[in-house]
């Protein structure tokens, strides 16, 4: 169906070498899209490729920091000089450091405030110029549960995922009027090695989120694949500031 057909597009995904970024990244490179994997880990990277060159995906990886401006400027310029286009930004790069509050270094606080929401931020503001001139672009935000609820050990993670919600809203009516669509999708508890750490870090974590949420089970990365085709599509051409939990019911839940 042509609402949800990314043939001929290109989407860069950055942390897109692992994780929900790769699931989000495969999901759009089986509707046809060419996908540029942006992170830092190398070999992590080339276990992706892998994976979606085995899919008979088009896909290339770009080492990327994403929380220093230049950088986030030099990945949208290999991607147009290795493709000629860039039409989807996935901001999915991110951390955590769990702690309780008053635990949290100044240096910790800036480390995860600056990957989880200035280097989304930078990012945009990188692709920005190229899906003007093209016409419009699509932008998808990765918050997280942690932008709804609070959590004790979580300070800086959700500050960075509460603003990401926020920064999606401002950016959505700046940049309407250049046919650009900027989302915000918020992730439940997903079967990753970010949340993996949490459960060896959290007592009782697993059980807790398997109680709470409807569906029964945590996610899984492919679980991120169709919300990333609709939002990267046509058939969203008039969502724009949303954030959409895929939460297998958590966040409706008592």
């Amino acid at each position: 169906m042509q609402l949800f057909d990314l043939t001929g597009k290109v989407a860069v995904v950055t942390g897109g070498n692992g994780g929900i970024g790769l699931g989000m990244a495969i999901g759009m490179a089986e509707a046809g899209a060419a996908v540029v994997l942006a992170g830092r880990d190398v070999a992590k990277a080339e276990t992706a490729l892998a994976e979606l060159a085995a899919r008979g995906a088009t896909a290339r990886f770009i080492a990327a920091d994403v929380t220093r401006g230049q950088a986030c400027r030099d990945l949208v310029a290999e991607t147009l000089a290795q493709f000629g286009r860039l039409d989807i930004l996935v901001n999915n790069a991110g951390t955590s450091i769990r702690k309780m509050p008053q635990d949290y270094t100044e240096a910790e606080w800036h480390h995860v405030l600056d990957t989880n929401l200035t280097g989304a931020f930078l990012c945009s503001q990188a692709a920005y110029p190229a899906m003007k001139q093209a016409g419009g672009g699509k932008m998808i935000n990765i918050g997280s549960m942690m932008s709804l609820f609070g959590a004790p050990y979580a300070t800086p993670y959700a500050a960075s995922k509460g603003g990401i919600v926020q920064m999606t809203r401002a950016l959505a009516t700046a940049w309407a009027k250049d046919h650009i669509q900027v989302n915000a999708v918020l992730p439940g508890w997903i079967d990753t090695e970010l949340t993996r750490t949490a459960r060896r870090q959290v007592d009782g974590l697993h059980e807790r989120v398997e109680t709470r949420t409807p569906a029964g089970r945590w996610g899984v990365p492919a679980d991120l694949a169709g919300v990333a085709v609709f939002l990267a599509g046509k058939g969203s051409d008039f969502v724009t500031g949303t954030a959409i939990p895929v939460d297998g019911g958590f966040s409706i839940a008592t």
